[in-house]
């Protein structure tokens, strides 16, 4: 322990001693408790409470006060469970009644601090912490301790419900490690006292009438079969599974969801190698849960490696029900090759869907989301069912907008709860989306688009809907390229792009700004994947999205000309934003897309604009984009100019990228292993003066906002070890004068930023890369700003700052 805070901690533990002094708050004891773990991990317990005695006291003042707080009691009971964490530690403690005083019955247990639950769920804290080694398991056996464990699972707190059952199960792991050492599986008579009082228990849970001690059961065998994995939890298992069977028995089945997180972890677990009943246990769950409640479980079985086939089928079958109940509700449902045999007709019809909106909404979401999990993952089933799934998600969303038609009365009760349900429309639009990583008919692939269509025209899309729909168009056109990856698209989705730039031109007037704004996402997407293609160029330059997406830099929503910037930079880099023109009429000189938003990032008052023009400038610098590349440098200088006068540290550190961006344009990429010739340095080192960018950097170096000064010094870095590669010699002659250099560095390191750097020689730049430490700079900057006051030393001096003990000059307050 560090000399000041050994001096410290006596009067520390003397103010956690008084009631009458105010005690630190949760965060201090919380920061203080995590020091002493640090502490006793890295030496010895018994040492360091022979060396601070003060320790012991507090922990016997715990153990005797009637009037400590319940906080400074939790505190003490956690404390006393880190320091018996050692073995040698707890014998000690043990030996002083300082143990069986705190968590048995003289102690808080008796006490009227029981009442606190704070001080139930110290008392619990303490017990996990010194449960380590086989003094501790004797001493549960004996105190009573377990039973108070067993009561503390009911607790009002679910706080301290939920931690009195994580320490059963570390009890019975701890308990069941030494004897299954080397052993097969140790039969449930050769179990410690500790693991088969705790066995009975849950047996007796599982065997209860009460739904609430069933559930605490399976909440504790849940936890141990996923974190336990020794031979010995394939023996609890057996003794356990006819317990947990016999709960498919009762009507209503208790706690079915807990039920469903056992199985699985069971599954997940070694248990199904020895024991293949598991998998007819899981298989009469899913047919007595309800639809909605076996989904889950039918996800889990179906995300395993290895479970038997016909169970696969089953769970699956599970998942489809619902939707191949729509198709079977819809009179013009996409025609497919009989959904889901074997899943519709037989199990499910429409009219069993649940009768309630909000269960049948839920039931339908839930698959479908368990669906698109499922289909990017290697294990899903074989064969996917891909084109009755994209029928089943374009006839729901056709029952979402109204234009399906029921087959029926039942069909007819969906139809009025599927209508206008936004939560359903998003699940089905997510769902397609996914679905367009495999392929389809034509036919149905032709009614995906018309769909999708339908959505981002109609009036009664809201905006996360229509933000749901453009995703998923975009991805649908993606997966429709010839071949996969090129920019020529197929015959029906070169029709529905122009009939989306269409559908564009109103989406970007709409009164609402998130559909402006995604309609801009949408626009700066596709540009990017086919502004090159000739057909999008000739649809787009003759519509009037390029001016309407210039009117938009000037919208009231800070987000909507964010957007409208990247989509002016990728229709400017593809050369899309030219004013038409004609003999008649000739072109208006107008801005230049470089001017407007150089404009924005020098006024604009919000700080998602000018982000989006500096991401825009540096693709435009990367990609040589061609109003740049007519003069790089006055470009470069004008950006670096207006990034260093930014009040936004985003904005700034993107103002570092480019410059980044613009030194590899000079000397290199970054990771080359070769340094450049003198020559190519020498012209980069004066194209770099020449645009300010030492300058830029070197003041972002000293900047208030650390991610800047970071990549700052990765930029200065990358820089030195360029230019000045190790072991070079410096040139002949006079060593260059860095003095104006290194004052003006002093200055702005003393936060004096007023100063320029002046007119600087690329030999005086050199000689101060090569004088600075940046790498002990970055070691400073990759720490914490508030690695000192975190410190124990000083956290101890903050606490007595708190109430008074220490002199005004001596505390570390921050």
């Amino acid at each position: 322990m560090d000399p000041e805070c050994a001096r410290l901690l006596p009067a520390l533990c003397a103010v956690l001693a008084d009631p009458r002094q105010p005690v630190a708050d949760d965060t201090c004891l919380e920061k203080l408790l995590d020091w002493f773990k640090a502490v006793t991990e890295a030496g010895s317990s018994l040492l360091l409470l022979q060396e601070h005695p003060c320790l012991v006291e507090l922990l016997f003042h715990a153990l005797r006060a009637q009037d400590l707080s319940p906080r400074t009691l939790s505190f003490a009971l956690r404390l006393a469970g880190v320091f018996a964490a050692q073995e040698n530690c707890f014998q000690h403690l043990q030996q002083g009644e300082l143990l069986p005083g705190l968590f048995g019955e003289p102690g808080p247990l008796g006490a009227a601090a029981w009442v606190a639950p704070s001080v139930r769920s110290g008392w619990i804290q303490g017990l996990r912490s010194l449960a380590q080694h086989p003094s501790a398991l004797r001493f549960l056996a004996n105190s009573g301790a377990v039973d108070t464990i067993f009561s503390l699972q009911g607790d009002p707190s679910l706080f301290v419900a939920s931690a009195a059952g994580q320490l059963l199960v570390h009890i019975l792991d701890l308990a069941m490690r030494e004897p299954a050492e080397g052993r097969v599986c140790p039969q449930a008579w050769d179990w410690p006292v500790c693991a088969r009082k705790i066995v009975c228990h849950l047996e007796d849970c599982l065997r209860s009438d009460a739904a609430p001690r069933v559930t605490q059961a399976l909440h504790v065998l849940t936890t141990t079969f996923g974190h336990c994995h020794g031979l010995w939890t394939q023996g609890l298992w057996v003794q356990l599974s006819p317990l947990v069977a016999c709960l498919l028995e009762k009507d209503p089945m208790p706690a079915p969801h807990t039920l469903v997180d056992l199985l699985l972890s069971v599954a997940r677990s070694s248990v199904p190698s020895s024991d293949p009943g598991l998998w007819e246990t899981v298989a009469q769950t899913l047919s007595r849960l309800s639809p909605t409640q076996a989904g889950p479980l039918a996800a889990g079985i179906l995300k395993l490696q290895d479970c038997p086939q016909a169970l696969r089928i089953q769970a699956f079958n599970v998942l489809l029900q619902p939707l191949a109940c729509v198709l079977e509700a819809a009179t013009q449902a996409p025609a497919t090759p009989g959904l889901l045999e074997g899943a519709a007709g037989d199990l499910m019809a429409v009219d069993t869907l649940p009768p309630s909106k909000s269960a049948c909404v839920g039931l339908l979401c839930s698959a479908l989301a368990h669906l698109e999990l499922l289909q990017p993952l290697p294990q899903r089933p074989s064969p996917w069912p891909q084109a009755p799934l994209l029928a089943a998600a374009v006839t729901i969303l056709r029952f979402c907008n109204g234009s399906a038609a029921p087959s029926s009365e039942a069909g007819g009760r969906l139809c009025t709860m599927l209508v206008g349900c936004v939560r359903v429309q998003r699940a089905a639009l997510d769902f397609l989306g996914v679905l367009s990583q495999g392929l389809g008919p034509q036919e149905l692939v032709t009614q995906v688009f018309a769909v999708l269509l339908e959505y981002l025209m109609s009036p009664d899309s809201s905006p996360m809907v229509l933000k749901k729909a453009f995703q998923a168009t975009l991805r649908w056109l993606l997966s429709s390229a010839m071949p996969p990856g090129c920019c020529d698209l197929e015959p029906c989705a070169q029709l529905v792009l122009g009939e989306l730039l269409a559908m564009l031109q109103k989406r970007l007037c709409s009164p609402c700004w998130e559909v402006r704004d995604s309609g801009l996402e949408f626009l700066t997407q596709v540009t990017r994947h086919w502004g090159g293609q000739a057909s999008f160029r000739q649809v787009l330059l003759a519509s009037e999205l390029p001016e309407l997406t210039r009117q938009l830099l000037q919208d009231p929503e800070s987000y909507v000309r964010a957007s409208a910037v990247a989509a002016v930079g990728q229709l400017s880099s593809w050369g899309l934003l030219a004013a038409p023109s004609s003999p008649e009429q000739p072109a208006i000189p107008q801005e230049t897309p470089l001017e407007a938003l150089l404009l924005i990032l020098t006024t604009d008052s919000e700080g998602f604009p000018r982000r989006a023009v500096m991401r825009v400038f540096t693709e435009w610098l990367r990609d040589g984009h061609a109003e740049v590349a007519e003069d790089p440098e006055r470009f470069v200088a004008q950006v670096l100019r207006a990034a260093g006068k930014d009040g936004d540290w985003e904005v700034r550190v993107q103002g570092l990228e480019l410059a980044l961006v613009f030194l590899e344009r000079l000397l290199g990429p970054r990771g080359s292993s070769a340094a450049a010739p003198p020559s190519v340095t020498a012209r980069a080192l004066r194209a770099l003066c020449q645009v300010q960018l030492f300058e830029f950097a070197f003041r972002s170096l000293f900047d208030c906002d650390r991610p800047v000064a970071q990549k700052s010094c990765d930029l200065l870095l990358f820089l030195r070890a360029t230019a000045t590669p190790p072991g070079s010699p410096q040139e002949a002659g006079d060593r260059p004068n860095v003095a104006s250099v290194e004052a003006a560095l002093r200055r702005w390191r003393a936060g004096e930023q007023g100063q320029p750097l002046g007119e600087l020689a690329p030999e005086a730049i050199l000689a101060v890369l090569r004088s600075m430490d940046l790498e002990a700079l970055r070691d400073t900057l990759a720490k914490s700003s508030d690695h000192v006051e975190r410190s124990p030393q000083s956290l101890l001096q903050d606490m007595l700052a708190t109430v008074g003990v220490l002199g005004d000059n001596e505390a570390d307050c921050y």
